[in-house]
């Protein structure tokens, strides 16, 4: 296994676990898969650029969470509404409620832009459409696991600017999944570090004692172009939108060929990080838009790295 520059984040020594040629039909690139553990089986919800040009999502399955295999077909997605046409898919976060699993992504629309969506399923076969439920140019949505004083809450990232514009996150709160509002920062870009042009959620938070622990990317800009790396920070428990602790450096950053190189370069993307009765959270990530990696890190590591004093251990 070969580690990042922080040596939190490890990744597997079968990297790229998943690439377009491990797919049954032609495709160009595979990226950013949604994960979550179903049934005894890990399942990646993936991001698949069909030889058409779009985006369409495709389910793979594994039992060890490292050799997976693909459906024969694509995901039978819901018909879009009438008022908003989904030209494509993307970016999806998959958040278990009970005994439902709802599905938070890029919804976009070839005229208009990107807005977020909410999917919802009990079995992974059959998914119903719940909303379009955000404003036009709003990405990485991200749906907490559990309300958040009887409301459901939601990591998001407006811009208002093109690719290259700055961007922070905000949360939003919803009484249906349907209509939402109180909407307010939650973290900024910081000037000097790997997260100073823009951030946005990535993985559905997971509670700790005292707080929530969020994986989220980062963007910076260099004479090259644009550099993403994935962070961690700890939300408060009862007011999530006050960031308690936040990690100076990045967890995982782009090193290797895979995600140096691709469809972009230099790219590490997640939606996920699962997190096993171990203490490991494994993180399925994008690498350089083109594959699909994984890593693994102790979450006690990862607590310790936002500088939290510790004190909110498992």
């Amino acid at each position: 296994m070969k580690s990042n520059m922080e040596g939190m984040f490890v990744r597997n020594s079968a990297n790229p676990i998943l690439t377009a040629e491990d797919l049954p039909c032609k495709a160009f690139f595979i990226l950013n898969p949604g994960a979550v553990k179903f049934k005894g089986e890990y399942l990646l919800l993936v991001d698949v650029f069909h030889s058409e040009g779009g985006i369409i999502f495709w389910l793979a399955r594994s039992r060890d969470g490292v050799n997976f295999n693909f459906d024969p077909a694509p995901v039978k997605w819901p018909e879009s509404y009438t008022w908003w046409k989904e030209n494509g898919v993307y970016d999806p976060r998959i958040t278990q409620v009970e005994d439902e699993y709802f599905i938070m992504y890029g919804s976009h629309n070839n005229a208009l832009g990107t807005r977020l969506g909410i999917v919802k399923t009990r079995d992974f076969e059959n998914f119903e459409r719940v909303s379009i439920c955000s404003e036009i140019n709003n990405r990485n949505g991200v749906l907490f696991p559990e309300k958040i004083n009887g409301l459901y809450c939601r990591l998001d990232r407006p811009f208002g600017g093109g690719e290259h514009s700055p961007c922070d996150m905000w949360m939003s709160f919803s009484p249906d999944l349907i209509y939402w509002g109180e909407s307010r920062p939650v973290m900024t870009t910081r000037p000097a570090h790997w997260d100073h042009l823009k951030l946005g959620g990535g993985a559905v938070p997971i509670r700790i004692n005292g707080g929530w622990l969020c994986i989220y990317h980062g963007v910076a800009e260099c004479c090259s172009g644009s550099i993403y790396s994935i962070f961690a920070a700890i939300l408060d428990e009862k007011e999530p939108w006050k960031v308690l602790a936040r990690s100076k450096y990045p967890l995982l950053f782009p090193e290797t060929p895979y995600e140096r190189s691709g469809r972009v370069t230099n790219v590490v993307f997640t939606c996920n990080a699962l997190l096993e009765n171990d203490g490991t959270l494994k993180m399925y990530y994008g690498a350089a838009d083109a594959c699909i990696g994984l890593a693994e890190a102790n979450i006690n590591d990862v607590i310790k790295a936002c500088d939290s004093g510790y004190r909110f251990m498992l």
